[in-house]
């Protein structure tokens, strides 16, 4: 009778009887993000130059005629003893503990290090439904062929079947890598339905697009020194439309004066550039009220630091 259930509930969504959380796994800038963006075809996470902006286990939805895959893009796993890149480290390393498959991507542009044999040597705890990613290929400087060395001795239980190469950028091998991980996907139902396509609630979505703006922004080391606070969602007239107080926290008052800009340039390029792209997210007018405060050392807070990184 469960079984029959299930599969009418799959069968009116739409979706195939492969279903699966599957945590991504993979260095600062190794196109985690952009993946998972591409395989949603959506702007569920965050995509920078700069290094170690994802700071949450972020959910993207992808459903096909196959099932349906859960992504959890986590934070860049690298080596460091800051409390809040330790904290992000355990985001990933719980990700990975609960998930049913996982996606390493790998970045072939830059040459394998200590770095790459720290999350190799992770993933390898995992082989069994591991998925290897080789990203950015199209590049002139991929060393793909080295990577693919660097594979055979640090995971050699991986058959070449599960390596595959893509352009998360360019949406090239995507798909491939969509079959794959299917391949070593449970049975089991759906867990959301088929137009979902992330579990982010309204707050946490205005938050980090305007923290993605906020950082592309900025100077290099600035954008680890601020954070996103949304204070207040309201709505306001029978339209639906929504009023939001958001505010961008750095740790020093100097700051303050960078993101606010000369004239207040620069608060206002990061407010309206948010809301263009708060635009092509919610299907309503939203209103922003963005704001700089300080947030003294908040990187060293235990309390800011548990509120902000949602496992």
């Amino acid at each position: 009778m469960t079984e029959n259930t299930n599969q009418n509930e799959e069968n009116s969504l739409g979706i195939g009887s492969k279903t699966a959380l599957v945590a991504i796994l993979g260095r600062p800038s190794a196109g985690k993000s952009t993946f998972i963006n591409t395989a949603c075809q959506e702007p569920v996470s965050i995509v920078s130059p700069v290094p170690q902006t994802t700071r949450n286990a972020i959910r993207g939805i992808v459903n096909t005629s196959l099932g349906q895959l859960v992504f959890v893009d986590t934070p860049g796993y690298h080596d460091s003893d800051k409390k809040l890149n330790l904290r992000l480290k355990s985001v990933t390393e719980d990700v990975l503990a609960g998930a049913d498959c996982l996606l390493y991507v790998i970045d072939t542009t830059r040459e394998p290090g200590d770095e790459e044999k720290m999350n190799a040597e992770l993933a390898a705890k995992y082989a069994d439904n591991l998925v290897v990613a080789l990203n950015k290929t199209d590049a002139h400087d991929s060393k793909c062929e080295r990577c693919r060395q660097f594979l055979s001795i640090y995971l050699p239980q991986v058959p070449g079947e599960r390596i595959l190469e893509m352009s998360a950028k360019n949406d090239e091998g995507i798909n491939e890598v969509l079959k794959a991980i299917y391949a070593v996907s449970p049975e089991a139902p759906a867990l959301y339905t088929e137009d979902m396509y992330t579990d982010q609630d309204i707050a946490f979505r205005i938050s980090e697009i305007i923290r993605g703006e906020a950082i592309n922004r900025l100077s290099q080391e600035l954008p680890h020194c601020l954070y996103v606070s949304v204070a207040d969602v309201e709505s306001r007239g029978s339209n639906g439309k929504l009023w939001v107080r958001a505010f961008i926290c750095v740790e020093r008052e100097s700051q303050k004066g960078i993101v606010i800009g000369k004239g207040a340039a620069m608060i206002k390029e990061i407010r309206m550039a948010s809301l263009h792209k708060i635009a092509d997210v919610f299907p309503f007018k939203i209103e922003l009220d963005l704001q700089v405060k300080v947030d003294k050392n908040w990187r060293q807070k235990d309390v800011t630091l548990t509120r902000l990184i949602a496992k």
